[in-house]
C-alpha cells in the first residue's frame, strides 16, 4: 500500500487554557475528497492551517505524501507546497491583478518558462474552471462571486497539484452556483486525479462531492466513508446529519 495523501498524527494545538486539538489523528487516502466537518470553535480552520504548514501543533506531526513537513526549514517546507493547492473562503486573488495575472503568477515564481508559454497555460487553466477567455482580462471586483471561486480554483490548478485543499469553497454561493462548483470539483477530482481535501459546514456540498468525512468532536477527529458517518450513533454527528437544518429534514 503506498504513503496516504495526507497524514495528522496525534496533533495537539493549544491556545492558552484553551485546547482545540487534543491527539487529533486524520488520514486522506490518494485520490479521494475528503471533508472536514465540525461545530463553531471546533478548531477546522486550525487544522487546516496546521496542515499546510502555516502554523506549528504543540505535539504531532503532519505527512503530505509519507514525508513530515513538522519543523521543517522555509526552502523544504517551499518544496513539499508546490505539490498542492489551496484556495481561501474569500477566493484570496490579488485584486490589483487580473485574472490572468493571477493564474500566472505561481507560475512565473516556480517555472523558468517564457512569459509566452506562461500565459498561454494560463488561459489554458481559465478555460478548464469554464471560464471564458475574456474573464481572465478582468479584475476579481469585477467577476461574480461564483467566477471569483473558479478564478481562484484556477490558480490552485496553476502548478499541475496531486493534492488541492479547499477552505469553505462554496461559501457565499446561492444554490445555484453552488452546485454548479459541486460539479466542477467532483469533474476536476475525475479528470486529473486528484486527492481533495476540504473543509465545509455545506451539508449540500458535503453529499454531492465527498467520498468519506471527518468530524472534529472535542479535540478528534471521527472519520468514515459518507454513508458511515451519516449513521454514526455520536449525538452531535447525528444532529448535524439528521437535526431540524440537516439535508434530510428539508426534504421532509
Amino acid at each position: 500500500m503506498g504513503a496516504l495523501a495526507v497524514e495528522v498524527r496525534g496533533v495537539v494545538n493549544r491556545f492558552g487554557a484553551q485546547v482545540v486539538h487534543d491527539g487529533l489523528d486524520m488520514q486522506v487516502r490518494p485520490g479521494e475528497i475528503f471533508g472536514i466537518v465540525g461545530g463553531s470553535g471546533s478548531g477546522k480552520s486550525v487544522l487546516l492551517r496546521t496542515i499546510l504548514g502555516l502554523h506549528t501543533p504543540r505535539a504531532g506531526e503532519v505527512l503530505i505524501d509519507g514525508e513530515s513537513i513538522t519543523g521543517l526549514d522555509s526552502a523544504a517546507l517551499l518544496r513539499i507546497k508546490r505539490r498542492y493547492g489551496v484556495t481561501f473562503q474569500h477566493g484570496a486573488l490579488f485584486s490589483s491583478l487580473t485574472v490572468l495575472e493571477n493564474i500566472e503568477l505561481p507560475m512565473l515564481e516556480a517555472l523558468k518558462l517564457p512569459e509566452s508559454v506562461v500565459r498561454g497555460l494560463s488561459v489554458q487553466k481559465l478555460r478548464l474552471v469554464g471560464l471564458p477567455d475574456d474573464a481572465g482580462m478582468k479584475f476579481p471586483a469585477q467577476l461574480s462571486g461564483g467566477m471569483v471561486k473558479r478564478a481562484a480554483l484556477a490558480r490552485a490548478l496553476a502548478l499541475d497539484p496531486s493534492l488541492l485543499f479547499l477552505d469553505e469553497p462554496t461559501a457565499g454561493l446561492d444554490p445555484i452556483s453552488a452546485g454548479h462548483l459541486d460539479e466542477l470539483l467532483v469533474y476536476l477530482q475525475r479528470m486529473l486525479g486528484l486527492t481533495v481535501v476540504m473543509v465545509t459546514h455545506d451539508l449540500d456540498t458535503i453529499y454531492r462531492t465527498c467520498d468519506r468525512v471527518g468530524v472534529i468532536i472535542d479535540g478528534r477527529m471521527i472519520s468514515d466513508t459518507l454513508d458511515g458517518i451519516v449513521q454514526h450513533p455520536h449525538p452531535w454527528i447525528r444532529e448535524y446529519f439528521h437535526g431540524a437544518r440537516s439535508r434530510n429534514a428539508r426534504r421532509t
